[in-house]
């Protein structure tokens, strides 16, 4: 993926720069603060039968001093590795608008809902496409 971006709030620098490993984007995360404070508040509860002791070596998932778009790519990186196919992940990470919409089916405001639990959104992106080689999607919003 290449996204071409301009800076308009920050100065750029090396350490700033966009990974674009699994998603690029364009608007700013409106959330990230908040969205990195529970992402690292939730490592003293993540279990790996499959790391076990060994699993303490990803900490901290999100890489500190990352830009938004870093910040997010490794929220993605953390939740397809320990299994979700990456459209799934997308889904929980950056919902749709859905608790107000009455015409969603039942069953999709039961997934939103189901997630909502589990992961605050990360609000603000006006667009973002994402890959992990296998899917390739994308999303823009109004």
């Amino acid at each position: 993926m290449v996204h071409q971006r301009f800076s308009t709030n920050t100065f750029p620098t090396w350490q700033l720069a966009h990974p674009y490993r699994m998603i690029c984007h364009n608007g700013e995360i409106n959330t990230v603060r908040g969205n990195v404070n529970w992402m690292n508040a939730r490592e003293s509860v993540l279990r790996s039968d499959l790391f076990g002791e060994d699993l303490a070596k990803i900490f901290p998932v999100i890489r500190p001093g990352g830009s938004d778009t870093a910040c997010l790519d490794n929220a993605v990186e953390l939740l397809t590795l320990a299994g979700r196919e990456l459209p799934h992940v997308m889904a929980m990470l950056i919902p749709e608008a859905w608790d107000a919409d009455t015409t969603m089916p039942d069953d999709k405001r039961a997934f939103y809902e189901y997630h909502a639990s589990l992961m605050e959104p990360w609000d603000g992106p006006a667009a973002v496409a994402f890959t992990d080689g296998k899917w390739l999607g994308a999303d823009a919003r109004s």
